[in-house]
């Protein structure tokens, strides 16, 4: 397969329509920031490479009636955005940035939101389900034999080889997000066994 929907994003500051015209996207929310005059909330999120969104008056109408007031506590939420060809700007249709999915709710959530002055439609927005990573299956085993050859090196090089490996950084990363006590214990146990040899050179 050939994606060509990387090749037609818009050269831009921001988010625009167009930039989803390969498709909706799901985007994780890292900030919330003051933008300006025309476009006062700046929605800063995971890979958005200094492209936020500005979400529309309406989308903030439903930002808020979802997520609260407080766009601080937005960081770490999530949210699906498609393209809704049917905006207009102008009289013309050019298209609009809508949420289709949120998190944080279990059900679908109604809003009337206002359309033209004195108008308003339905607009439904659907839970987001977010997938919870998984721990790798060897994730114990590998940090078990961990531990076991930090105790048993002869040297302070030996112990270095060891913690310096990227196997042993990428250990201590899964072990920090699904395994905090024993990402602990081999610290422990690489930290101890330092000071022990430490102490030996220097006995």
């Amino acid at each position: 397969m050939v994606d060509l929907s990387k090749t037609i994003i818009a050269k831009s500051d921001q988010l625009n329509a167009d930039d989803l015209l390969g498709g909706p996207i799901t985007i994780t929310i890292e900030d919330v920031k003051q933008g300006n005059a025309d476009q006062p909330i700046a929605v800063l999120y995971k890979g958005c490479n200094g492209k936020p969104w500005y979400p529309c008056k309406s989308m903030r109408r439903v930002l808020v009636a979802i997520w609260g007031n407080d766009g601080k506590t937005y960081a770490g939420k999530s949210c699906t955005l498609y393209r809704d060809p049917e905006v207009k700007f102008g009289g013309i249709k050019v298209g609009g940035i809508r949420v289709s999915h949120m998190s944080n709710i279990d059900e679908n959530v109604a809003l009337g939101l206002q359309v033209t002055r004195g108008s308003k439609r339905l607009y439904t927005v659907k839970p987001l389900r977010i997938e919870k990573p998984q721990p790798p299956a060897d994730l114990q085993e590998r940090s078990q034999r961990a531990i076991a050859a930090i105790n048993n090196a002869a040297d302070v090089a030996a112990l270095q080889k060891i913690t310096g490996s990227n196997n042993y950084r990428l250990l201590l990363s899964q072990l920090d997000q699904f395994d905090a006590a024993q990402s602990k214990n081999v610290k422990q146990a690489a930290s101890g066994k330092a000071s022990a040899l430490n102490e030996g050179e220097f006995a």
